[in-house]
């Protein structure tokens, strides 16, 4: 606990920062991130950032990340970014081919898809930050009070549990003390400042499916390890483990809170 303690302080006097200060800092920090993550999801499965899928897959997620003022610089000299991610695929598939099967289908499936789940929920991380510091503390105070709610009520009250085969320790109680936790910070936020809505119920709601579904990214993340055997995405993070153990809730919560409510 007091190492997971120190390296949440040394990290928060980092990242906070930079969210703070946005702009082209929050890009880089982002992009070092996204890349790590990459490679934590990719190693799960043995794959290599060094190998020609591990190249195409950075390659993707570094233009799935383009901020909209390149992307439109991308759009006037070469190819939409669409277009240059459909070319990406066609490389992937091409060099199944190449190497006789070698590098499988399947293998490329698994770059492709990993590339996609980090890449879009990072990429959210710079569109969010671009709407207002506002959105960025509402997203990390609903992930922090949802995880630490059904942390602390469910230690205290948790029978039931959750999903036992992806993350034996959650309990159906605590899921529901995180979601009531989340709900509490957000009415806070409503009352100090309502810049996402001036309807209390859609706020509530929307609190709602983003506390549910960022505790869905972290058993998404459970899942993941458990399939592939593995106690933690990387060690990064003394006593937290990888980036991805840290930012699974993160990268379901920022995509959503753009969809429903910003």
């Amino acid at each position: 606990m007091k190492q997971r303690i120190i390296t949440a302080i040394i990290a928060g006097a980092i990242f906070l920062p930079i969210v703070f200060y946005g702009n082209e800092l929050l890009t880089i920090a982002t992009y070092i991130l996204a890349t790590i993550g990459l490679h934590e999801l990719l190693r799960m499965r043995k794959q290599s950032l060094r190998s020609v899928p591990g190249l195409l897959s950075v390659f993707m997620l570094w233009v799935f990340l383009l901020p909209a003022e390149q992307t439109a610089w991308l759009e006037d000299t070469l190819f939409s970014k669409m277009e240059l991610v459909f070319l990406i695929v066609l490389l992937f598939l091409t060099y199944t081919v190449i190497t006789k099967n070698k590098v499988t289908f399947d293998d490329v499936s698994f770059s492709i898809l990993s590339t996609l789940y980090v890449g879009i929920g990072f990429y959210f991380l710079i569109v969010t930050r671009e709407e207002g510091l506002y959105f960025i503390l509402y997203s990390l105070f609903i992930i922090w009070t949802t995880d630490s709610g059904a942390y602390f009520i469910g230690k205290a009250y948790g029978k039931r549990k959750l999903w036992p085969e992806i993350s034996p320790n959650k309990t159906v109680e605590g899921s529901i003390g995180g979601v009531v936790c989340a709900i509490i910070t957000a009415i806070v936020f409503f009352l100090v400042y309502p810049a996402i809505t001036d309807n209390l119920v859609i706020y509530v709601i929307g609190t709602i499916v983003l506390s549910v579904f960022g505790q869905i990214g972290d058993l998404v993340e459970s899942a993941l390890k458990r399939y592939y055997n593995v106690k933690d995405s990387g060690d990064i993070l003394p006593g937290h483990g990888g980036i991805l153990d840290r930012f699974d809730s993160l990268l379901f919560v920022l995509p959503l809170l753009n969809f429903i409510l910003i």
